[in-house]
């Protein structure tokens, strides 16, 4: 691992010298154990601690398959489905394994007594295999998470509609949790220049999945003026949304559930910020009944900064807690798009608010090819920032999903893999102190 990190450290380096390199026998990552699924059996979800469930172990160096790449990892970062992986809800992880290990002969490696997880990386390709022709040993790139065998006409169209359709590093192994990782190589895209090692592996997941879900087609199909409502404005999905807002001259209703995280908004331009905690709504009576008179105290007070509009769309991910809320305050024909359920999976609303008013629910899941492409591209021209709040080493990454599992954090909670520092890899200076303000944003709290 040495001769790797010199590698991507000296400014001499050449594809050649980076093809070259032997690629050892084995590697530190993050895993979770196939025997330990039960671990936390008869807990309740909070009580399941990730710094019980999540190992830093030494694991064999996968083989490299056609169209395919090793990638040598300096920086990735947490996200939910880490944490979910870690306490093993709602599944396990090892039936997605064992399932995907099923497809084919190559897919057989991925089915294995540990899992190593993550899905978002910043680093450089060290093998390219059979069929790889856009990336080349040496390059510095980031990965999106999405694999897909496309294989089915199903995806051609749209990948995320792919039969085959996988989260890598949550539904596959290899992932970006560790010192490598194997990825498909349509997967791989152009680190920023100006970024950080760290700060390039922060937005991948969560500043696509925004993507698709607030302005591309596929989702909310976002323009200029509409009324956006964001859950949790600044945590790691809510903070892109956030950003894409105001970048496409949209107006975001922030909620969040802290005074801190509230500065956080609005030191992203936002004006029209609500704290939750604060104001005290409660949109649940008790466990089985919600209460109509919260969703009509929470929209009158959207009302008094939209003067007297209601919701275009909601940006919905907690899911359960909120979602009969959502439903409520959107506007006559308007959209509520959601992707993941971090407050449970079950959700109620009032049916006759939906069907009535004309509005529509858009399920979003992660981004296709192009979106995840467009989402980084933005990231690389410095029109969309990163929201990394804290970084942790590999060897801490426990305390990292316990971070967000507790949602104590705020944006995103990095980690280092071989990079030996915060601070490396920034290739574009010029552009970087242009926007420095906005990169150390959520730092700064």
């Amino acid at each position: 691992m040495k001769e790797i990190l010199d590698a991507i450290q000296s400014q001499d380096s050449t594809a050649a010298d980076f093809a070259a390199l032997s690629i050892p026998e084995s590697y530190r990552a993050i895993t979770v154990h196939k025997d330990e699924t039960e671990m936390f059996a008869g807990l309740a979800t909070r009580d399941k601690d990730p710094r019980k469930s999540l190992h830093l172990d030494e694991v064999p160096v996968p083989e490299l398959g056609p169209g395919e790449a090793l990638v040598a990892v300096m920086a990735s970062s947490v996200n939910y489905n880490s944490v979910w992986t870690s306490i093993f809800e709602p599944l396990s992880t090892f039936g997605f394994l064992e399932r995907y290990g099923k497809v084919s002969e190559l897919t057989k490696r991925h089915d294995l007594p540990y899992h190593v997880i993550g899905s978002d990386l910043a680093g450089v390709v060290l093998r390219t295999g059979p069929g790889v022709n856009a990336w080349n040993p040496g390059d510095e790139v980031v990965a999106h998470c999405l694999s897909v065998e496309l294989e089915s006409s199903d995806g051609h169209n749209d990948t995320m509609l792919d039969p085959e359709q996988r989260i890598w590093g949550f539904e596959t192994n290899f992932g970006g949790l560790a010192e490598i990782a194997l990825v498909k190589s349509n997967q791989l895209m152009p680190k920023p220049k100006h970024l950080s090692w760290e700060e390039a592996a922060a937005p991948g997941l969560v500043n696509s999945t925004a993507y698709r879900q607030l302005v591309s087609r596929n989702g909310a199909g976002m323009k200029q003026g509409d009324n956006v409502l964001i859950w949790g404005a600044s945590g790691g999905l809510g903070s892109y949304a956030t950003q894409f807002a105001l970048a496409g001259g949209a107006n975001p209703i922030c909620v969040v559930s802290s005074p801190e995280k509230a500065d956080i908004c609005r030191a992203m331009g936002a004006e029209a910020v609500i704290d939750r905690n604060a104001e005290g709504y409660k949109f649940w009576k008790d466990e089985t009944t919600q209460d109509p008179k919260e969703w009509k105290r929470f929209g009158k007070r959207i009302r008094e900064f939209t003067g007297g509009e209601d919701i275009d769309i909601v940006f919905e991910h907690p899911g359960r807690e909120t979602f009969g809320a959502s439903v409520y305050v959107t506007r006559k024909g308007g959209t509520i798009t959601t992707c993941a359920s971090t407050s449970g999976y079950m959700h109620e609303y009032d049916n006759r608010y939906l069907w009535m008013s004309l509005k529509r629910i858009i399920g979003s899941h992660f981004a296709n090819y192009r979106e995840a492409w467009e989402a980084n591209r933005l990231i690389a021209k410095g029109k969309i920032h990163p929201t990394l709040s804290k970084v942790y080493s590999l060897e801490e990454t426990g305390q990292a999903a316990h971070d967000v599992h507790r949602n104590v954090h705020q944006g995103k909670v990095g980690v280092l893999a071989l990079a030996p520092r915060e601070g490396l890899g920034v290739r574009d200076q010029e552009l970087r102190e242009k926007h420095i303000d906005a990169i150390n944003r959520f730092r700064n709290v």
